[in-house]
């Protein structure tokens, strides 16, 4: 019983309510207070979008404000949720004859219903189609004639074409909207008319093409309106050369096409190119497109007249820009070895922009935007140019991609496991953890969550200290500067022997560095400084360095801490060796030392002063 009351109670209230705000719309709509009679009746169908009579009466309270558009939008879903109520359909379609936007497509669509209306017997569309019809039928008999005897105008073949699409004649119609372009190519908004037309007799190809030929080059509302049409993507090489087709003197849409056919690495770009150049001798950018080409390939005597012709021309910005670019890879690099940043931008930039294929030029533009501090910019080229085709320019902009990357994202997640076997503690141990950053832009500050590992094998030995057996969940902040990394962190240990939870505050500051020379030496070392709040406000100090060659090394290891235990206060020094396996994940390092080391406080040492320990495991570390 309970339970129903429970579903029954609240559908009761939502009820109460819905008839309470249609109260309110229809007392409003009697006083004449239409805007709050709308306002109450897009309330009510927010809750119940199906009903078909509010929608009309909201419709029909738009008509009383002068808002035909929002009426016109009702009534066409009333007749989807009722196709059968002729009135809503006749108000849409005398509507959708006066819409003053698209009107010719909007008359068509009229004339449409009125027919369909009128063949199910409906007298007043019947009425309406004859007046509707007749002028039509009439103005493309008279139109028809005037093209026959007398002089061929762009307006006849305009008019004409409108009339016949809304007399749903697509053939006729498409047939002058074509001629009326070729009279007067400037007038891309009629590419849209004629495409409509092709989409209608079932030409999608050359609908598209139309869209292609509208959006690239002439009247910019046209151009907007027809990318807004066009598919969500970038058209194929068939589609521009189809709207070429259509409209041959379209620079901006050839000029396109060839630079997409550059950017394929495609060798009819140059043709496209020497054609635009020959057909179109005020296209200066195409001529020095075409000059950066043959320069390419040496061919400094052919370039040299396209390049004279830009340099002669009347825009002084690309002739400034064809002057640099005839030798820019040369000016960026001299730039940017002089420290003159952003002249080396600007002479890559040049450069990028006469041949956007050059993957070096492409990683070169990384490294300067990464010099300046832009690293998303300085990430998206080299994300290009590491799909070179060169080898060395791939590896490079991979290396930076990789090392850049964890910079710029907003969360980043690394995590370390090492595991080891110590002969000294004769224990296998095993250290990690997981920890998520939120990345602060422009800051050094970088809040985090982690979780970190520390177990054993064997029983903990030294209280614990080595080994706490526990999983330790906690929330923290570090603050970066440099080599420097300072940190704090809340959270608790969790044991997973006792299933016991202890709080756990830990934080410190830590400092790393590595040196390699050019002959695969290196020095490594990073020092610690470690506070934990679980053994008596401990802080523990480490240092560690190990110079290497290849895969050997010695180590040179000191540790201490402030409660004075024997465990943590040593030196070790002993060869080593570390080693990556090929065929493995590329963070997993494995490693075999073999130390010698003295306790520096003798309380408590469980056997002699000296020790001698082995320590063989691997270290593996990944970054997301």
């Amino acid at each position: 019983m309970w339970q129903v009351l429970s579903i029954l109670i609240p559908l009761t209230a939502v009820a109460q309510t819905d008839f309470q705000v249609l109260d309110g719309a229809y007392a409003a709509l009697r006083a004449k207070d239409y805007d709050t009679a709308i306002g109450l009746f897009q309330t009510a169908l927010s809750t119940a979008p199906n009903r078909a009579d509010l929608r009309k009466d909201l419709a029909y309270t738009y008509l009383k404000v002068g808002e035909s558009s929002s009426a016109m939008n009702e009534f066409r879903r009333v007749m989807d949720l009722d196709p059968t109520d002729q009135t809503v359909a006749l108000e849409f379609a005398f509507l959708s004859y006066e819409a003053p936007v698209d009107p010719i497509p909007a008359k068509a669509r009229a004339r449409r219903m009125f027919a369909s209306l009128a063949a199910v017997g409906n007298q007043t569309a019947q009425q309406a189609f004859d007046r509707v019809d007749r002028p039509l039928r009439d103005g493309i008999d008279r139109w028809t004639r005037a093209l026959e005897i007398g002089p061929e105008s762009f307006s006849a073949h305009l008019e004409l074409a409108q009339l016949a699409e809304q007399r749903d004649l697509f053939d006729l119609a498409a047939k002058h909207y074509l001629r009326a372009f070729q009279l007067r190519t400037a007038q891309k908004s009629i590419l849209i008319d004629l495409s409509r037309m092709y989409s209608a007799m079932g030409r999608p190809e050359d609908a598209v093409a139309a869209l292609v030929a509208a959006s690239r080059g002439g009247e910019p509302r046209a151009m907007e309106r027809a990318r807004e049409l066009l598919p969500d993507r970038y058209p194929y090489v068939y589609e521009f050369r189809n709207a070429l087709a259509l409209c041959p003197s379209n620079t901006a849409l050839h000029r396109e096409l060839a630079y997409l056919l550059l950017a394929m690495q495609d060798p009819a770009a140059e043709s496209e190119f020497r054609n635009i150049v020959e057909s179109d001798s005020s296209d200066l950018l195409s001529a020095a497109q075409l000059a950066l080409l043959l320069l390419a390939r040496q061919d400094r005597q052919s370039a040299m007249p396209f390049a004279d012709r830009v340099l002669s021309g009347d825009d002084p910005a690309l002739a400034l820009t064809v002057r640099s670019a005839i030798k820019p890879n040369l000016m960026a690099k001299k730039s940017f070895e002089a420290g003159f940043l952003d002249d080396a931008l600007r002479y890559l930039n040049i450069a990028h922009e006469l041949d956007p294929s050059d993957c070096d030029v492409m990683l070169r533009l990384g490294w300067t935007y990464n010099m300046l501090h832009d690293d998303r910019t300085a990430l998206h080229w080299f994300e290009l140019a590491r799909r070179s085709p060169d080898a060395a320019i791939s590896a490079e902009a991979s290396k930076a991609y990789d090392n850049l990357l964890p910079s710029v994202e907003l969360f980043r997640t690394t995590a370390w496991l090492l595991p080891f076997y110590s002969s000294r503690w004769r224990d296998v141990f095993s250290y990690g953890q997981i920890k998520t950053e939120l990345n602060l832009q422009h800051s050094r500050i970088r809040p985090y969550v982690s979780t970190r590992l520390i177990a054993d094998v064997k029983p903990a030995v030294n209280n614990g200290a080595l080994s706490e057996r526990s999983f330790i969940l906690g929330f923290g902040v570090a603050v970066r500067w440099n080599r420097f990394i300072a940190w704090a962190e809340a959270g608790s240990a969790i044991s997973y022997i006792r299933g016991s939870m202890v709080p756990d505050y830990r934080g410190g500051l830590s400092w790393s560095g590595r040196w390699v020379n050019e002959n695969s030496y290196y020095l490594e070392a990073n020092a610690d400084e470690v506070f934990i709040s679980r053994f008596g406000n401990d802080w523990l100090s480490y240092l560690q360095t190990r110079v290497g060659y290849h895969w050997f090394l010695v180590n040179l290891n000191l540790t201490a801490d402030t409660n004075r235990q024997h465990w943590a206060n040593f030196v070790e020094f002993g060869p080593g060796v570390r080693y990556h396996f090929a065929n493995t994940p590329k963070g997993l390092l494995f490693s075999v030392n073999l130390l010698r080391g003295v306790y520096l406080v003798s309380e408590g040492v469980p056997h002699q002063s000296n020790f001698n320990d082995l320590r063989v495991g691997f270290w593996y570390a990944i970054t997301k």
